[in-house]
């Protein structure tokens, strides 16, 4: 047997007969295992064998036996552990051979230590890996369309792991999975699939190995394999998984640990991806109905004077009508559409979050009960009406006027979605908003949460992320404004709460009112008929840079009983002011062009005339957001006003003004 070179070949060889005890063994083989010279001999070739491997080892010998060949073991993809003596275990690769002998059939094994070159294979595929993710991490950041790289993710996945099938799936409602890309599954295509329960246990926020899918009995649909490996790596969105990465290979264990590190990385920057495209969206969305608002806002102020001289040209010719019936009825009607106008600018500053809100405590048994009774009138009979609320629910701290409206767009909302009928629910209970402070941190606020539900057709994703921006309907011309939901946002942002809307197609629609919990409830008391506040010639001065409407709001005056004059600039008032001591209050818009605004005349006016009236009257609305001026007296007139409204705050600002008068003196 050529002793010599049997000794002299630089792997380690050793001779097994046919009850697997080692026969011969070379001084490399010694040396590899760690034993000493002829310690191997006469030792059963398992003990070379990892303890937990032996059992299935001595079965690959047998069968090998009865039918010996020349075998190459240990190659690309399988792995073979030799152990030494003291237990160290390596990694091998072994060569069979069947040899003939005088004293009968031998097999001589020639074993080479890899640990060497399975590190630098482990290093190439590592490196290989690392730039596989720097490219894609490039890419999501470069890529103006992040669908487009997860679409060529499952291909390259597949080569850089020699699996047989990749994809990227995403979470929806339970049961159902969207298939977003896909590769080497040819039945499977991109869409919604229902998976069965045992599979939503694996969308779990840890990876999941299955090194043999048949013995694990977990097969993955995803991909329509029941036999050979596979992995699921989840999509982390901050703490619950948005989807997964599904891969299947034919052969088993065919997932090692830089297998599954390159899963996780590209895992993460997946998950990344979308987060960071979502918040775009999110801000984008933001942005854009700020910049609407801002619009809307400006929009609405011209309008309200343009109402402003509209409304108050048809109460002065009221007035002169009284004995002709057809011209009343005409001017009624023209009024009536000046409200509705002004109702509209209402919703515009709802939206924009420049309205003027009267916060206080509202019951929200008691709100619900007035507008159940008023919606079954309304709804008709194919509409379902379930109202919940509990008796003992704390109040609300809102705008009663503003709530109440509110919800009856929503629910009108609702009924417009269902025009074969159905069932809405509306409800208030208890729960909890969230709110991120300056510091980013999240407190928890007591709040009560109104909900309308309702079974219709739902809607899609397109139209949810533009259902409250304004004038923006899906319903048919002359059916909507698209101001309903916009207002009721803008209401429940100026409010301090949130609105939510979940929606579906093809299942309904459900709109959530976040408002903050009153503190103290606060009963609500009826005001009594209000009558009209006569003047007794006292002297106001009009500041408006609109003469429309300066003429508007002389004739009013006037007409009242008082005694007017006009300017329309805040530097003409204080000129004024100077020269006249008569004056006895002062009347003037917020916004008055360049200059001075009215806020700013009205401080120097009080400076300068500490017992001067102060009136404000405004078509924005947010007054609230300039600086307070220092006096009794910061409730803004809205525009468009009514006469009856004007001879009220009048009379309020000269009674505030006569009793700060007073206080000075006796001071």
């Amino acid at each position: 047997m050529f002793p010599q070179l049997f000794h002299a070949v630089p792997d380690a060889l050793l001779v097994v007969d046919e009850t697997g005890r080692i026969s011969i063994a070379n001084r490399q083989a010694e040396r590899l295992f760690g034993y000493a010279e002829d310690g191997l001999t006469g030792l059963g070739v398992e003990q070379l064998i990892p303890e937990d491997a032996r059992e299935r080892h001595r079965s690959h010998r047998c069968g090998y036996m009865r039918m010996p060949r020349i075998r190459p073991m240990g190659g690309a993809g399988m792995a073979l552990i030799g152990q030494r003596r003291d237990g160290a275990q390596f990694p091998v690769e072994i060569a069979l051979s069947p040899l003939q002998t005088d004293e009968g059939p031998r097999y001589l094994a020639s074993i080479r230590d890899i640990s060497e070159t399975q590190r630098a294979r482990e290093a190439l595929v590592r490196a290989r890996h690392d730039a596989l993710v720097a490219r894609i991490g490039q890419e999501a950041v470069e890529l103006a369309d992040g669908d487009e790289l997860i679409a060529r993710l499952p291909q390259l996945l597949t080569a850089a792991l020699g699996a047989d099938a990749v994809a990227i799936a995403f979470f929806r409602e339970k049961p159902l999975v969207e298939v977003q890309a896909c590769f080497g599954a040819p039945a499977l295509s991109r869409g919604l699939f229902e998976v069965p329960e045992h599979w939503q246990q694996l969308s779990s926020s840890r990876p999941r190995v299955i090194d043999d899918l048949q013995t694990a009995m977990l097969p993955l649909p995803l991909l329509g394999g029941d036999k050979g490996s596979g992995a699921v790596v989840p999509l982390i969105d901050r703490d619950h998984p948005m989807g997964v990465i599904v891969v299947r290979s034919a052969g088993q264990r065919a997932l090692d640990h830089d297998a599954m590190h390159l899963l996780r990385s590209i895992a993460n920057l997946v998950a990344g991806m979308i987060q960071r495209r979502r918040t775009e969206e999110q801000l984008a969305h933001a942005q854009r109905l700020d910049a609407i608002g801002q619009l809307t806002g400006g929009i609405a102020h011209d309008f309200n004077n343009l109402l402003t001289v509209m409304s108050g040209s048809l109460q002065l010719l009221a007035d002169r009508s009284s004995g002709d019936p057809e011209s009343a009825d005409l001017i009624a009607s023209a009024s009536r559409s000046a409200c509705r106008g002004a109702e509209l600018t209402r919703k515009l500053l709802a939206f924009a979050r420049r309205q003027r809100l009267s916060p206080s405590a509202v019951s929200p048994p008691r709100l619900l009960e007035d507008l159940e009774h008023m919606l079954r009138r309304t709804l008709g009979d194919s509409i379902r009406l379930i109202v919940e609320c509990p008796p003992t629910i704390p109040a609300v701290h809102a705008d009663a006027a503003q709530l109440d409206s509110a919800l009856l767009n929503l629910v009108l909302n609702a009924r417009d979605a269902m025009p074969q009928g159905g069932e809405i629910r509306l409800s208030a209970r208890q729960a909890e908003l969230e709110v991120e402070t300056d510091s980013r941190v999240t407190v928890r606020h007591p709040c009560i949460m109104f909900s309308v539900t309702d079974t219709g057709h739902g809607m899609t994703t397109e139209t949810m992320a533009r259902a409250v921006e304004p004038f923006f309907t899906t319903k048919p011309a002359g059916r909507g404004s698209g101001l309903g939901l916009s207002m009721v946002y803008g209401f429940a942002e100026q409010s301090g709460g949130k609105l939510r809307i979940d929606s579906r197609l093809g299942h309904g629609t459900r709109v959530v009112l976040l408002l903050p919990a009153a503190p103290v409830a606060i009963a609500t008391s009826n005001e009594s008929p209000r009558l009209t506040q006569e003047g007794h010639g006292e002297l106001v001065l009009v500041v408006e840079d609109e003469p429309a409407v300066r003429d508007i709001a002389l004739a009013f005056l006037r007409s009242l009983g008082y005694r007017a004059s006009a300017v329309g600039s805040a530097t003409d008032a204080l000129e004024h002011l100077s020269g006249n001591a008569e004056v006895r209050l002062l009347f003037t818009d917020v916004m008055l062009g360049g200059g001075m605004n009215g806020v700013e005349l009205a401080k120097a006016a009080k400076a300068s005339h500490p017992g001067l009236g102060i009136l404000l009257t405004s078509g924005y609305e947010d007054v609230l957001a300039l600086d307070p001026i220092e006096a009794p007296t910061l409730a803004p007139l809205r525009k468009p006003y009514s006469r009856e409204d004007l001879a009220a705050a009048l009379h309020r600002s000269l009674s505030d003004a006569c009793r700060q008068k007073r206080i000075d003196v006796d001071q």
